[in-house]
């Protein structure tokens, strides 16, 4: 079934700069991870492919308002982050999450872009809306950025619609398949049974110590958040699994009125920060799930917004696989992978025993 899909993307994103890395006197410096290649080269493939063209560029998008991120975060975080942006040499929230100047203007912008997102579902514009922006958000808390993420863009969306549409959206789910685990969402919402969380993830990646499966929410938010640690190694088998184990099943539990999506990319087999072996028709089984799920449960209204993804090479055949699966396009009908046999014959992409018992042990935990 073709769908009208919302895409938004703004020039300005692709100038938050971080500082180069360098973690050792001995190693010559490098370019920071979350660089704009990615998410530019992605841009490129929609366009020069022709499937920008049955995209509605969503535009235009303002900055997000300081009531709107304190909806998540605290003013105390707003101010620092307006104070360093104005620094001629910017500035860090934490050793990984570091910024040049007017990165506050484009942090609020990221923002601004996924509640445009949001509303323009909700107005019946488009059906459903992908958010390349960035800086990402998945792993800011209320009260600072960390993980390359400034603002949590996700979870501020999430509080946006549960504000502003209180009649119509009383329960949101984020589904978040990024490879490290969405640590400031699940902070965020931990204690609130307004949001489900699903984090899909490789187990004890990053942050460290975070996203356990027995990580399950407290008070009002018991049994609201749903962690899936992977083990290293995990491809197509363990993450269908997972989504017919645990995702979906929850999903049709829960009933959310809106789904939101963290999409990172970073579970690839071409990531440099995992170990995992997913492909672009996994992403694509993953999003075509997801977005059934919303057809079936709320109104079609689901929004993806990316987060990481760190594989110049790789990403962009990943992220057009789930913006065609978000139209209703079929794999090859447009974009070809020429890397999907290669991943597709590597070793270990069936299901394995070891990850049947990890996702067993969430479904046992939720009672799934």
């Amino acid at each position: 079934m073709a769908r009208k899909t919302g895409y938004v993307y703004e020039e300005r994103y692709m100038w938050h700069n971080p500082w180069g890395c360098q973690y050792s006197p001995l190693v010559q410096p490098f370019k920071h991870w979350e660089g704009a290649e990615t998410k530019r080269r992605f841009h490129n493939l929609l366009l020069v492919s022709g499937v920008y063209t049955h995209l509605k560029h969503l535009q235009p998008v303002k900055p997000a308002s300081d009531d709107q991120i304190e909806l998540v975060h605290t003013m105390e975080h707003i101010q620092d982050m307006k104070e360093k942006s104005a620094r001629m040499e910017g500035g860090y929230s934490d050793d990984e999450t570091t910024f040049t100047q007017y990165a506050f203007d484009i942090a609020a912008l990221a923002v601004g872009g996924i509640i445009h997102a949001v509303d323009k579902v909700m107005e019946g514009e488009v059906d459903n809306a992908y958010v390349l922006c960035r800086p990402p958000g998945h792993h800011a808390v209320p009260t600072k950025g960390m993980g390359f993420c400034i603002f949590n863009n996700i979870a501020i969306a999430a509080r946006h619609l549960l504000k502003t549409y209180p009649d119509e959206i009383k329960r949101i789910a984020i589904v978040d398949y990024d490879v490290h685990h969405g640590n400031g969402t699940q902070d965020t919402f931990y204690r609130d049974g307004e949001v489900l969380f699903i984090s899909v993830h490789q187990d004890s990646n990053y942050p460290i110590n975070s996203g356990h499966a027995h990580e399950m929410g407290e008070d009002d938010g018991q049994g609201a958040t749903i962690n899936i640690p992977l083990p290293p190694g995990s491809g197509r088998g363990a993450y269908k699994y997972a989504f017919d184990k645990v995702v979906i099943p929850a999903l049709d539990r829960f009933q959310p009125d809106y789904i939101l999506v963290s999409s990172g990319f970073d579970a690839s087999y071409a990531d440099p920060l995992s170990a995992m072996m997913l492909s672009s028709s996994d992403f694509r089984f993953m999003a075509s799930s997801l977005v059934s799920a919303a057809e079936r449960i709320c109104k079609d209204r689901i929004v993806f917004v990316h987060e990481g993804g760190y594989s110049e090479l790789y990403v962009p055949f990943c992220g057009v696989a789930v913006v065609e699966a978000m139209m209703g396009v079929g794999a090859g009908d447009v974009v070809v992978d020429p890397f999907l046999n290669e991943v597709n014959h590597w070793g270990g992409q069936d299901l394995q025993s070891h990850q049947i018992q990890a996702v067993d042990r969430v479904s046992e935990l939720h009672k799934l």
